[in-house]
């Protein structure tokens, strides 16, 4: 039976790491392909390791793309988006799971039910929107809308109906405020769904491509994606300098998430549990 058992978590084991390797394979191929030469990327046979290493991809890439600007443009949004989806969707979800109020779950439905309705359809009001208060052509257009998402508020307010009613009641009766009793101590014990919903927001703000299409015209405003998309041009593509845009684009990305990867999983299942 215990022979059995091994037996089979050793064949899950395996499975998950010839997941993992097809998984991580293109982003791999992208990364030592951006130390290639131009020349040697279109090579036959195809090469994975680099025969000729070269920064000159990046150094092009930096120089002639305003790669500088776009980035930082880019950390902006995902920064600021972050920081304000992450307090709005934990005072939501923490007011939807431990105040009682009429309507309570009517609003809960409604905004879950809100996690059917596609971009495309609301696209047009949200856009006219921000032209009626003059945000078109600026990020704080590509930050705002967004700021509210359902999926963290589900999330948070799952994660936040298991901590125990008995804290807050004492914290009430020692006099302490509702400000205070949500930062010293809802924030402090929802540190998993905090870090989940800091990684998908800033996911989500950083790989961003078709909002800010429609909100951004000036080009001193553009973020990474768009400048990705630039690189791809009508006759022909930079492919040496998009591949290494496109890695140094990824980074970020990885840095938050191992970042806040202690907490992740935890946060995450905290979403199945019933409240």
């Amino acid at each position: 039976m215990i022979k059995g058992k091994k037996f089979t978590n050793n064949v899950f084991l395996v499975i998950l790491i010839i997941l993992a390797v097809v998984s991580l394979f293109p982003v791999v191929w992208v990364a030592l392909s951006s130390f290639k030469p131009q020349n040697e990327l279109f090579s036959s046979p195809m090469t994975f390791f680099p025969k000729t290493w070269t920064l000159s991809n990046y150094a092009s890439a930096i120089s002639q793309g305003n790669f500088a600007r776009y980035f930082l443009n880019t950390v902006f949004v995902a920064c600021t988006s972050t920081v304000i989806t992450v307090l709005i969707n934990i005072m939501a979800g923490y007011a939807l799971a431990k105040y009682y109020f009429r309507g309570r779950n009517v609003i809960f439905g409604l905004m879950i039910a809100t996690l059917m309705v596609p971009l495309q359809v609301i696209m047009i009001p949200i856009f006219l929107q921000l032209k009626n208060l003059g945000m078109l052509n600026s990020l704080w257009g590509i930050i705002i809308p967004p700021a509210a998402t359902p999926t963290g508020i589900f999330l948070a307010r799952q994660y936040m109906v298991n901590l125990s009613n008995s804290m807050i009641e004492s914290a009430r009766i020692d006099g302490a405020k509702e400000l205070r009793i949500f930062v010293r101590i809802i924030l402090p014990l929802s540190q998993p769904i905090v870090a989940t919903i800091t990684i998908f927001s800033f996911m989500w703000r950083w790989n961003d491509y078709l909002w800010p299409l429609i909100v951004i015209t000036d080009n001193d405003k553009m973020t990474m994606q768009q400048a990705l998309a630039n690189f791809v041009g009508q006759l022909q593509i930079n492919w040496s300098n998009l591949l290494a845009m496109t890695t140094i684009s990824i980074i970020p990305v990885l840095i938050v998430f191992f970042s806040f990867q202690k907490f992740f999983m935890s946060g995450i299942t905290a979403g199945s549990v019933k409240g």
